[in-house]
């Protein structure tokens, strides 16, 4: 069972891919290259903050509007090792699943953490905050596959014997 412990950033409801990032920067050649501006209509300096095996908490509604798969490759070029919120959008969970990015879906956890705290988290099981624990639902075993290989084409690749 894979179990990470990371640090809190703690954004609201309706955090909508215009915010994850602006469409002003999807020009720019490289995920790598937008990575920078991420979140940044909302907190300009967020991006620059976040660390390796962070973890973004949220509220509903996560990654609403257009279907844009940078969204969900800027947070994993971020490093981010997960993001919790209450609700996605649809298309926003697909996207971040085939680009390697574990979405969490939880209502309780937002209502107790402040930014800076710490969450350790076991895939397919709970969230431990300050001692109380909190059960997840597991995803279905074809998207863990998926999230394992770090997306969906790396999934199709080892499944068809051509894993680079």
């Amino acid at each position: 069972m894979n179990t990470f412990t990371g640090k809190v950033w703690v954004l609201g409801d309706d955090i909508d891919t215009d915010i994850i990032i602006p469409t002003d920067y999807l020009a720019l050649p490289t995920v790598e290259d937008m990575k920078q501006y991420g979140f940044s209509p909302l907190r300009p300096e967020l991006a620059g903050q976040i660390g390796e095996g962070d973890i973004i908490v949220a509220g509903k509604n996560f990654g609403c509007g257009s279907s844009r798969e940078q969204a969900p490759e800027i947070i994993k070029a971020l490093k981010v090792s997960c993001v919790i919120a209450k609700s996605y959008a649809r298309i926003f969970f697909r996207n971040s699943i085939n680009n390697g990015l574990l979405l969490i879906e939880n209502d309780q956890i937002q209502d107790q953490v402040k930014e800076g705290d710490q969450l350790t988290v076991t895939m397919g099981k709970s969230i431990e905050h300050k001692g109380k624990v909190y059960p997840i639902h597991p995803l279905p075993d074809n998207l863990m596959d998926i999230l394992s290989a770090g997306g969906l084409v790396k999934a199709m690749q080892k499944r068809n014997g051509i894993s680079k």
